[in-house]
């Protein structure tokens, strides 16, 4: 890190009519000198229009110049709008620097949108205020009756209460019952109180809690590694210190890994602080998010809960970071610029001298190996709150406890789940695969169906009535005959997905309410979050569920958690496997059991014999992550050295192989520096476009950075289709 020379914040404005270096949010890896007309002063993170080609582009001020400008074109106009302050273009340069994207790309990551200067239209609510309609219906009965008081009510909450339809309030509205209204602007950073409702902590909450109001107080840069087992209370822990950031009139920001799981998150963080945070994801569109920007850069929003992305937010006084469930692979960002946000928010954290809080009760390999050595605090919650029981564990040998033919439920699973419907007690399947089926085939010619833009079987989706690929999007109807042979009727699905065993459960246990849950359902964000409060008031029996469910949610009725293929995973070529199925697995079983009674959970393996199997059931982390730890050292795979991958993409396979080819003809090797392929890569074909991947290994000594760089300024510029993606850390081996 110190080899990289940030930014200089004591730079000077410009004179009169000086130069400027504008660094434009595009695929570039410079910044374009400019002319600054006379009369116009800028300094370093004003943000500029400036001529590009043959039209205007948004450009920020990244350096200052001293001649005249000469020919140069002149920047044409400078935005009302604050500037990128000085630790936003550390951060910028910082990414740019240790991913070798393009630094224009990374701008594009924190550059605010221009305001919009058209007036906000401001939604409407309904009133009653009326005599009732001439008229009187149920429906109309039930709308009246729940807009009594007089308040100023949502359209579609109100019929969502009475249960009825908007036409009816429509009816309503022209009868003169109810009259139109704006409704009041939604407050976008309301101020929490850090008083509102202080928890009771237990002794362990309370000491770890302590050391984290430490840190906020000291307003100076530190990592702590809060790990904590399943239903521990970690958020809670964190809570106080975010307090305190509060307290002191400073920000915080909350990374989590999946905007499913902020409903719980969200009412937890209202039930503390008396507000809600302000929340920034992908569906936070149009003016709310031009709002919370400028609550942001003004300091008005003291706290942001976001996905990765609101790393790169303008914040003003950024005294708090928490990544919540730190070790999830969600927080790898692989399309664009490849950086991970978990790492990256240590680097803000650094560059903010602001604490950084990484939380998890399954932390990564990389986190645990700089907590052991010292590099960051290490903070442990290892009991449940309340003194409950971590949920007792089993294996389900399938090699003799074989389910029914086409069925995936052993005996034992079976026996469990009618023991918890007999004691009105909810239980989770656990299936890590989307879909009815991965793959579907011509039972007579053994044709199979795979995706025509990528080297993917596609998976069969019931529920849609449509094969599926889950790497590009494609979609296709699922035919009635074969395609090949034009046998009907011949098509046969093959291993299971959740909706195959949602069949197989509602054939089980008819008496039974049931539910799926995935990530691909329509419906969005809004569908899973109502799904998910329903799951943990008790409003079903049985959840079945991929990996979605694994993540933080508490539901206080789920006693009994089966996994229906505890192997998945464990046999891929991926060097994070095992840490990664042991993760998956500790978080799914972590879900029984957070209520008031005891839970327990069954896993079904081929392979009960299996390390990581037997590290689980024995319920002592800490030999598996001590195995997995040696193996990777032996190996000199992170986070005892590091990986680096090149991807060759190109439309065709002979100009990718070609180009991987002659990048390996220039490539280096040195004291410890290696290098692997290129090699087809195992999605040989994603989105139409060919791909070859090479690998760089080294020591944690070597500069990588460096070496990459100097290693692709030797090699041929890629021509035609071809492109050249590095990826530093990969997270994934696809």
């Amino acid at each position: 890190m110190a080899q990289f020379d940030l930014i200089d914040d004591n730079r000077e404005e410009t004179g009169p009519a000086g130069t400027v270096d504008v660094l434009i949010p595009l695929g570039l890896d410079q910044a374009y000198s400019y002319a600054v007309p006379a009369g116009l002063v800028l300094k370093p993170g004003d943000v500029v229009q400036v001529p590009l080609g043959p039209r205007e582009t948004v450009g920020v001020v990244w350096d200052v110049g001293r001649g005249r400008g000469g020919n140069l074109k002149k920047v044409t106009g400078k935005y009302d709008m604050p500037p990128l302050d000085p630790a936003l273009r550390k951060l910028v340069d910082w990414v740019a620097w240790y991913t070798l994207a393009p630094k224009g790309s990374v701008l594009a990551l924190a550059l605010r949108r221009q305001p919009d200067d058209t007036p906000e239209r401001p939604k409407l609510g309904v009133r009653l205020a009326g005599a009732p309609p001439g008229r009187m219906t149920p429906a109309r009965a039930r709308a009246i009756a729940a807009a009594e008081g007089g308040l100023l009510i949502a359209k579609s909450a109100l019929a969502e209460a009475a249960s009825v339809s908007a036409a009816v309030i429509d009816s309503l509205v022209d009868a003169g019952t109810f009259i139109v209204e704006p409704l009041p602007r939604e407050a976008i950073a309301a101020l929490p109180d850090p008083d509102h409702a202080v928890p009771e902590l237990s002794d362990w909450q309370g000491e770890v809690a302590q050391a984290l109001v430490a840190s906020v107080q000291a307003k100076a840069f530190g990592v702590s590694l809060l790990e904590g087992v399943t239903g521990s209370g970690k958020t809670e822990v964190y809570f106080e210190a975010v307090a305190e950031a509060i307290r002191l009139g400073r920000q915080s920001l909350i990374l989590m890994p999946e905007i499913a799981l902020t409903a719980q998150f969200i009412d937890r963080f209202e039930a503390r602080f008396g507000v809600r945070p302000g929340l920034w994801h992908s569906a936070v569109t149009g003016r709310k998010r031009e709002r919370l920007q400028a609550a942001i850069a003004s300091g008005e929003a003291k706290v942001v809960a976001g996905a990765r992305s609101a790393l790169f937010l303008p914040y003003s006084d950024l005294g708090l970071i928490v990544v919540d469930e730190e070790h999830e692979s969600a927080y790898k960002q692989e399309d664009g610029v490849s950086y991970h946000a978990r790492d990256m928010a240590v680097v803000r954290g650094r560059i903010e001298n602001a604490p950084v809080v990484l939380a998890s009760a399954t932390p990564s390999l990389e986190t645990r190996v700089n907590a052991e050595r010292g590099r960051y605090a290490h903070l442990k919650l290892p009991e449940r709150f309340g003194g409950r029981e971590l949920p007792q564990l089993g294996l389900v040998d399938l090699r003799r406890d074989k389910p029914e033919r086409g069925r995936w439920l052993s005996g034992a699973l079976i026996k469990a789940v009618e023991a918890n419907l007999e004691a009105k007690e909810q239980s989770l399947l656990f299936l890590n695969r989307r879909g009815y089926a991965p793959l579907t085939l011509c039972r007579d010619c053994g044709h199979r169906f795979q995706c025509p833009n990528c080297s993917a079987w596609l998976v069969d989706h019931r529920f849609r009535r449509a094969l599926v690929c889950h790497h590009c999007g494609h979609v296709e109807r699922r035919p009635h005959e074969c395609p090949a042979c034009h046998k009907p009727e011949s098509l046969v699905a093959c291993g299971p997905g959740v909706e195959r065993l949602a069949e197989e459960v509602a054939t089980l246990f008819p008496q039974a309410r049931s539910i799926v849950l995935s990530s691909d359902f329509p419906g969005g964000t809004e569908r899973l979050k109502t799904e998910l409060m329903a799951v943990a008031e008790g409003a079903f029996d049985i959840v079945i569920g991929t990996q979605l469910v694994a993540k933080g949610h508490n539901f206080p009725g789920m006693t009994l958690v089966g996994v229906i293929d505890a192997d998945l995973g464990l046999t891929s070529g991926d060097p994070r496997a095992a840490e990664r199925t042991f993760q998956a697995l500790r978080q799914v079983t972590g879900r029984a059991g957070r209520g008031e009674k005891p839970g327990r959970a069954l896993l079904q393996t081929h392979d009960p014999e299996h390390p990581v199997l037997k590290a689980l059931i024995s319920g002592d982390p800490e030999r598996f992550y001590a195995a997995e730890e040696a193996s990777r050292e032996a190996a000199g795979l992170p986070p005892f050295g590091r990986l680096a991958a090149l991807i060759v993409s190109a439309n065709n396979q002979a100009e990718a192989e070609s180009h991987a080819r002659a990048l390996a003809r220039c490539a280096e090797a040195g004291d410890g520096i290696m290098v692997l392929g290129p090699a087809e890569a195992p999605l040989a074909v994603l989105r139409g476009r060919h791909r070859m991947r090479l690998i760089v290994k080294t020591g944690r000594e070597i500069n990588l950075q460096d070496y990459l760089r100097a290693w692709l300024k030797r090699a041929p510029r890629p021509k035609g289709s071809v492109r050249v993606a590095v990826d530093v850390d990969p997270q994934s081996f696809l």
